[in-house]
């Protein structure tokens, strides 16, 4: 199944269950799933207001999942393509490593270094009690930053997203950890991020 020899890194945070598996998609593999899902995805430039004004969000996204799983993330309602051909073989072989079943995957699509995700955590309601998430990277390196919400502490963590990769975050990562992909003036190539979840019955 795997083309590479998967490589584990475990992260000893306070408060945190997170593991970043490298080589879980080898480098050709990962050219042509990035090739394939930057044609074949339906994205789509969502908007968000803030203080009374209008704003892009700064990246592309697209919903693709089980039917029924909708997704309601920064006043943005989202309602699910059908799993493509391509996202299925990413879910099994995800699946295969965590021993989750995902319903959902949430998409984005960073064209340039300009491109971006502020500070969040994804604890929305749909996702229940210790959510857990699966984020695969396709394209071009990325910064992914944490940091505590209550320790200011503790520093900053910054985590290397490579191609190929699979950072999964368990537990209570969510409530106690923020996270973003910050901008960034260096030359970057288009990423592809991937973020698989599991949507609750409401």
């Amino acid at each position: 199944m795997f083309q590479e020899e998967l490589i584990t890194h475990n992260f000893d945070l306070p408060d945190a269950d997170i593991i970043l598996f490298d080589n879980v998609f080898g480098i050709t593999e990962s050219e042509k799933l990035y090739s394939r899902l930057y044609q074949t995805i339906s994205w789509q430039q969502d908007i968000i207001r803030f203080f009374g004004k209008v704003y892009n969000v700064p990246r592309l996204t697209a919903l693709y999942g089980d039917a029924d799983k909708t997704y309601t993330y920064s006043g943005i309602s989202m309602y699910p393509k059908p799993w493509t051909k391509e996202l299925l073989i990413i879910k099994n072989r995800i699946e295969e490593i965590t021993g989750v079943t995902f319903t959902t995957c949430l998409l984005n699509l960073y064209r340039t270094g300009s491109d971006s995700n502020d500070w969040h955590q994804d604890n929305e309601k749909e996702l229940g009690l210790n959510p857990i998430i699966a984020s695969v990277s396709f394209g071009g390196l990325r910064l992914f930053k944490l940091k505590h919400i209550n320790n200011s502490q503790l520093k900053t963590v910054d985590i290397p997203l490579r191609s190929g990769s699979l950072l999964l975050m368990k537990r209570t990562t969510q409530h106690f950890w923020k996270h973003k992909i910050p901008k960034t003036t260096k030359k970057v190539n288009p990423r592809i991020n991937l973020t698989f979840r599991v949507i609750k019955a409401t």
